[in-house]
């Protein structure tokens, strides 16, 4: 087999974002790469560290994508609005690509600090919409976990096929962010 010209790192990944969202993580070999681009399994290794790289870089592309889904969102929104938009963003983000947000889920490496300044900067974009509500410090951080957890839960649960009862899913998502919403007005008239 001949090197494919043109191919590059971000060409590589891509198309490995494609097979995981497409088909799972356990579609994702170095052969089936190799086969999508019509080249031998070493020459990737010219784009990517082999499939600990691919991983790396798959995390930080899905981190990447998310905390831009997020920052639009929120974009011009502030309480109650800019929670639930975000709560939309981020399910939607899952729906949307179900094998590179699995590939987010784990903390990266404190090496890889272009995914850690990812991470940190979905953190920032809920902690500023958590303000509104007077959350500080420690707290907010809770709050941001609590958010992540619900809609993490519930955008997994959807794309497993894990809601089996015919009932109106959105309008289940609904009643809970708006639960979760109702609880931080709670938590911000007892502060």
């Amino acid at each position: 087999m001949t090197r494919r010209a043109g191919l590059d790192p971000q060409m590589v990944v891509q198309a490995a974002a494609g097979i995981i969202d497409r088909e799972g993580q356990a579609a994702l070999t170095l052969a089936a790469l190799a086969a999508h681009f019509k080249v031998a399994v070493p020459s990737l290794y010219n784009h990517v560290g082999g499939m600990p790289g691919l991983q790396q870089q798959l995390a930080l592309l899905g981190r990447r994508q998310l905390t831009q889904q997020l920052g639009r969102a929120v974009m011009g929104k502030s309480g109650d609005d800019a929670i639930m938009a975000m709560a939309d963003a981020y399910r939607a983000y899952v729906k949307t690509h179900p094998g590179l947000y699995a590939s987010t889920l784990h903390v990266a490496d404190a090496n890889d600090t272009e995914s850690r300044a990812a991470e940190d900067e979905a953190v920032e974009i809920s902690l500023k919409v958590l303000a509104h509500y007077g959350f500080r410090d420690e707290m907010a951080l809770h709050m941001v976990r609590g958010f992540r957890s619900l809609v993490h839960g519930f955008a997994s649960l959807e794309v497993a096929g894990g809601f089996g009862i015919p009932l109106d899913l959105d309008e289940s998502f609904r009643l809970l962010i708006q639960g979760y919403i109702q609880m931080l007005s709670a938590q911000m008239h007892h502060a």
